[in-house]
C-alpha cells in the first residue's frame, strides 16, 4: 500500500513571500486535495540572521487570503510538532553525529580565513574551490587528524562545521516527477556543511529530517533546488530512509527578457511580485491584496504558471483545480510572468460577479472619497463593470453620476456647433414634457422628435452625451438620463449651453 499523500509548504522568515513561493505552496496544495492528502506548513528559520520580524505572519496572512490554509502548522493540528526548525534545534546533533558514526560526515576545522584564502588562490589559477574528495584529505579536519585531536579541540570549544562526506565516483540518476531521470556526477559535488558548532544545522539537514519525521511523501518546490537534489537523495541514503517523491517546477520569468522573476521587474513596471503589502523603513512594496486583485483571481493565474490540463480553459476556481492538477502536465520549461493578462483574469472574476456583491465593494470606495448617494449603486455597477479590472477602477468609469462635469473634454467639445445651444433648448423641452421617465420610453420620445423633425442623430446625441459626462464616453445614453433623473439632466444640459 502507498504512503498517504503528505506534502509541505516550508518558507524561511526572512521577508516577505514572493509570488514564486506562493505558486510553490498552491501547487503543494493542489496535491494534497487532489489526492485526499494533508498539507502542511513548517516555517524554517534555523538561519537566524536572515529572520525578518513579521515575515511569518505575513506568509500565514497570504495563505489565508487565497484560501490555501495549511491542515497543518504552528499552532494548528501540531500531529508532528513543533513546526518551526528553530524549536525543534535541540534534535539535529543527534542525527548529525549518527551520520559521523557510519562514516557519511566528518568534522571539519577550517577557518574562514583559510578557505577565503584557498578560494582567491583557485580564482588566481583560473580555478573554482571546491571543498570535496579533491582537498578534503589535505585540509584541517577529523578525516586527517586523530579521533582524540578532534575530541581536545571540540571540548575546547573550537569553532567546527559537520561536512557531510560525498562519495566518489558515481552517477547518481535520480527520478524526478516533472523532469524525468536527472544525472548527477558525486565528483563534481561538494562536502555540504550540514551542522554548526552553534548548536544549529544548515538547511540541509534539518530539511531532511524534519521531512522524514513529518512523514513528507512528495517533496514539490522550485526548480532553484535542482541542484541540491543528488545531496538529499545521498543523506536519505545516508540515513537508511525511504526517500520521498521529487518534483522541482519551472521557474517563473521576467516579462521581458530572460531570467528569474524578481521584486525589481515589479518595480520597474509597476507590477506586485508580493501577494500582500509589505512595509519597512525603505519604503513598500505592493501586493495582489491591495491592488485591488482577487484572490480566486490570483490563484488562477498563478496556476497557469507552468501548468496546464491540455484544453483551451483558462478560468478555474479552485475546486476545479484541485479536481483538475495533475504534476504531469507541469512543464520542465520556465512560465513567463504576464501582468497584463494578470489584469485579464481579474476582469473576468470581477464581471461573473453579483452586482450587489459590487455594489457593497463600490460603496466602500466612495466612503473613502467622502461621496454619499441615493443613487442604486447596483444599477451603476451593472452600467460599467464590463470596463473595469478592478473595483478601484469603477468609479473613473461611473463619476459622472456623482458629480456633474466641472469642465469639458476638449476633443469632444468639438462636436459642440453653432446650432447646438437651439437643438440642446429644444431637446429640453421634449424631456420636460415626458412623465414617464425611463431609459426606454426617454429613447423613444426623443428618437421620435428627431425623425418628426428631420434632425441628425449625431447632432444631438453627442452633445447630449458631452453635456452629462463631460466626455464622450459611458454606457448607453438614456440609461445615464434616466439615473441621473429629469432635474438633474436638464440642469448639466443648461450648464453645458451657457459653458460651451
Amino acid at each position: 500500500m502507498s504512503k498517504p499523500v503528505r506534502v509541505r509548504f516550508a518558507p524561511s522568515p526572512t521577508g516577505p513571500l514572493h509570488i514564486g513561493g506562493v505558486r510553490t505552496a498552491l501547487f503543494n496544495y493542489l496535491f494534497a486535495k487532489k489526492n485526499n492528502g494533508t498539507f502542511y506548513l513548517r516555517i524554517e528559520d534555523t538561519d537566524q540572521t536572515r529572520f525578518v520580524p513579521g515575515a511569518e505572519a505575513y506568509i500565514f496572512e497570504a495563505l489565508e487570503w487565497l484560501g490555501i490554509a495549511p491542515d497543518e502548522t504552528v499552532g494548528k493540528n501540531e500531529k508532528f510538532g513543533p513546526y518551526r526548525q528553530s524549536e525543534r534545534k535541540e534534535m539535529y546533533k543527534q542525527y548529525a553525529d549518527k551520520l559521523i558514526e557510519n562514516g557519511w560526515a566528518y568534522y571539519a576545522f577550517d577557518s574562514a580565513e583559510k578557505l577565503d584564502e584557498l578560494r582567491k588562490q583557485a580564482e588566481a589559477e583560473g580555478k573554482t574551490f571546491i571543498y570535496n574528495h579533491s582537498v578534503r584529505e589535505q585540509l584541517d579536519n577529523s578525516l586527517t587528524v586523530s579521533r582524540e585531536e578532534v575530541e581536545k579541540r571540540i571540548s575546547n570549544g573550537d569553532a567546527f562545521v559537520v561536512r557531510f562526506k560525498t562519495p566518489i565516483n558515481e552517477t547518481l540518476i535520480i527520478n524526478d516527477i516533472i523532469r524525468g531521470d536527472v544525472k548527477f556526477d558525486t565528483n563534481l559535488l561538494d562536502d555540504k556543511v550540514l551542522y554548526k558548532s552553534d548548536g544549529m544545522p544548515t538547511y540541509h539537514l534539518a530539511n531532511i529530517v524534519d521531512d522524514h519525521l513529518m512523514e513528507t511523501s512528495h517533496v514539490i518546490r522550485g526548480e532553484e533546488w535542482l541542484p541540491s537534489l543528488p545531496l538529499h537523495k545521498l543523506l536519505y541514503k545516508a540515513f537508511d530512509w525511504e526517500a520521498p517523491e521529487f518534483a522541482h517546477l519551472p521557474l517563473i520569468l521576467k516579462p521581458i527578457g530572460n531570467g528569474k522573476l524578481s521584486k525589481r521587474d515589479g518595480d520597474k513596471m509597476g507590477f506586485p511580485v508580493f501577494p500582500l503589502e509589505w512595509k519597512t523603513e525603505e519604503g513598500t512594496s505592493m501586493g495582489y491584496r491591495e491592488n485591488g486583485f482577487f484572490p480566486e483571481a490570483v490563484v488562477n493565474f498563478l496556476a497557469l504558471l507552468g501548468w496546464n490540463d491540455g484544453t483551451e480553459q483558462e478560468i478555474f476556481s479552485l475546486e476545479e483545480l484541485v479536481q483538475k492538477f495533475d504534476l504531469a502536465r507541469v512543464n520542465k520549461s520556465g512560465a513567463k510572468f504576464d501582468p497584463e493578462k494578470n489584469k485579464w483574469f481579474n476582469h473576468q472574476y470581477l464581471i461573473k460577479k453579483e452586482d450587489s456583491e459590487l455594489a457593497e465593494m463600490f460603496k466602500k470606495e466612495l466612503n473613502a472619497k467622502g461621496i454619499s448617494t441615493d443613487l442604486d449603486l447596483t444599477r451603476v455597477v451593472s452600467l460599467v463593470k464590463e470596463r473595469a479590472n478592478f473595483i478601484t477602477e469603477l468609479y473613473d468609469l461611473s463619476d459622472y453620476f456623482f458629480v456633474a462635469p466641472s469642465s469639458y473634454d476638449e476633443k469632444a467639445a468639438k462636436n459642440w456647433k453653432e446650432e447646438t445651444p437651439e437643438l440642446m433648448k429644444q431637446l429640453i423641452a421634449v424631456l420636460e414634457g415626458i412623465s414617464d421617465f425611463t431609459s426606454v420610453n426617454i429613447e423613444a420620445v426623443v428618437k421620435d422628435w428627431l425623425t418628426t423633425n428631420e434632425i441628425g442623430m449625431g447632432k444631438v446625441m453627442q452633445p447630449f452625451r458631452l453635456s452629462l459626462v463631460g466626455a464622450l464616453k459611458g454606457p448607453h445614453l438614456f440609461d445615464i438620463v434616466e439615473m441621473l433623473g429629469k432635474e438633474e439632466s436638464i440642469e448639466r444640459i443648461e450648464t453645458a449651453i451657457q459653458t460651451l
